[in-house]
């Protein structure tokens, strides 16, 4: 039997993906991705606080998000964007912006894009070839059907609401997938710009109540106390070098969390072995200002589903 990650794939018609698009899936920078957790490091934590049923990659992501914008657009440029919009992602994803103090956009790492896609010498070759500019794809933003700004829908937005709902709160089932992206389609917001809408009020109602789901898992104690403590740990293995913030990029998930659990640091040891078994009735409340709100207000037939 197929796995829900398979089911998504097929949905998303990945045996029928444009043939532009296959050498760009062995880019090494995005390669990398295979071995960044979706769920920000928590595939380690403790089974009490997080269970998911699969392992989802950046790179899952990222291919995904690219399978939806070549559904809605047809465009190898922005496909390729949507694509490559993760690249500068490192280790524990989101945790870093944590690190970083940055919690309500959940940006701070995004500024490594144009790098990271500019030292890889196998993609440039790829873009060459296919008379691409690299600054047709480092900057996703100018793409709206790829990023937007909330509360608009974009690929990137829609995908990781599915992903989410799949995997953590398990708030839709693979058939509720297949309705939302049925349902959906390019409309022309009121600002004059493309954006994904719904056709129907309904789906986009339950794709609503689903994402208000998602908002009260990342804003709940549980997860806020467990992103908060995996972003000290890391700093703290930073600032005794144990790792540098360079090994973010360069070490995967396993091998950082290796190094954590061995590293001879009592205090980190501890941290680690806690963020690994702790039990959900041990979790204390924490107060974290600004997390990132994840407001959703999607079109349905041109209208603002919410007025």
């Amino acid at each position: 039997m197929k796995s829900i990650l398979e089911q998504y794939f097929d949905i998303l018609e990945y045996n029928k993906k444009p043939q532009f698009l296959d050498k760009y899936l062995q880019t090494p920078s995005l390669l990398r991705l295979k071995n960044i957790g979706y769920f920000c490091g928590m595939d380690y934590a403790s089974k009490q606080i997080y269970c998911f049923d699969e392992y989802i990659s950046r790179y899952d992501h990222s291919l995904t998000v690219a399978l939806l914008t070549w559904h809605y657009t047809k465009n190898e440029k922005q496909t390729l964007a949507g694509l490559f919009h993760d690249i500068a992602t490192p280790c524990f994803s989101h945790v870093i912006d944590y690190m970083n103090k940055d919690y309500e956009n959940q940006e701070s790492t995004e500024e490594y894009t144009e790098k990271i896609l500019k030292e890889d010498t196998y993609l440039n070759k790829c873009l060459k070839q296919d008379n691409i500019l690299l600054e047709d794809i480092t900057d996703f933003k100018k793409y709206t059907i790829v990023d937007n700004d909330r509360p608009k829908l974009c690929t990137d937005r829609l995908d990781g609401l599915i992903l989410t709902a799949l995997f953590w709160p398990k708030a839709i089932n693979i058939n509720d997938a297949k309705n939302i992206i049925h349902d959906t389609q390019i409309v022309i917001n009121e600002e004059g710009n493309q954006e994904i809408g719904f056709k129907s009020s309904e789906i986009a109602n339950f794709v609503l109540k689903v994402s208000k789901t998602i908002d009260i898992f990342c804003h709940s104690k549980e997860d806020n106390y467990m992103m908060e403590l995996l972003a000290s740990i890391t700093r703290e293995a930073i600032q005794n070098k144990y790792i540098s913030y360079n090994d973010l990029y360069i070490l995967n998930e396993k091998e950082l969390i290796d190094i954590l659990k061995n590293c001879n640091n009592k205090e980190i040891t501890k941290k680690i072995i806690k963020f690994m078994n702790i039990k959900k009735e041990n979790i204390p409340e924490i107060s974290i200002d600004n997390i990132k709100a994840r407001a959703l207000n999607p079109l349905v037939n041109g209208e603002r589903l919410i007025h």
